[in-house]
């Protein structure tokens, strides 16, 4: 039985913190898949199939990686791909601590979903999605953060 692992997250954007915790997860599972999810708390920056798309060509020689969106729990569409585990990154102790629930609530969804945390490289700890899309729509350049170039805010 192939060891799948789902990476959920809105990815809005998918930065290089991201992109690390992929690439070290894809050495422990045979395949892991970048689960896009609609956060219905959250209005998105980028379109979502705009992150489709640029995830696509990310990951494009990298056949143990695929991309895919979800709506709903996060458990039953780990349980739909045959994700026996959810792969999280973790900056800090706060990230820890607000993972640490999500993960017995997926758990009790879909019980045997393992979640398994990753610690985030030191070099890509410091920043997070809300502080790229902040320089970005400040017309900051964000090149260094992300995987991909994003092009500037139409004025």
């Amino acid at each position: 039985m192939p060891r799948i692992a789902l990476f959920p997250g809105s990815f809005d954007p998918f930065t290089n913190g991201h992109l690390d915790i992929v690439r070290r997860g894809a050495v422990l599972f045979d395949e892991v898949v970048v689960a896009i999810g609609t956060n219905s708390s959250k209005q998105r920056y980028l379109p979502i199939e705009q992150m489709v798309a640029l995830l696509a060509e990310v990951f494009r020689d990298e056949p143990r990686v695929s991309v895919r969106t979800f709506k709903g729990l996060t458990a039953e569409f780990a349980r739909e791909v045959g994700a026996r585990f959810l792969l999280r990154g973790l900056r800090n102790s706060p990230d820890f601590e607000y993972e640490k629930p999500i993960a017995f609530g997926n758990e009790h969804v879909n019980p045997g979903l393992e979640t398994v945390f990753l610690l985030t490289s030191p070099a890509l700890g410091a920043v997070s999605s809300t502080i790229i899309r902040d320089i970005h729509r400040y017309g900051g350049n964000v090149d260094a953060f992300l995987p991909y170039p994003l092009p500037p805010l139409a004025s």
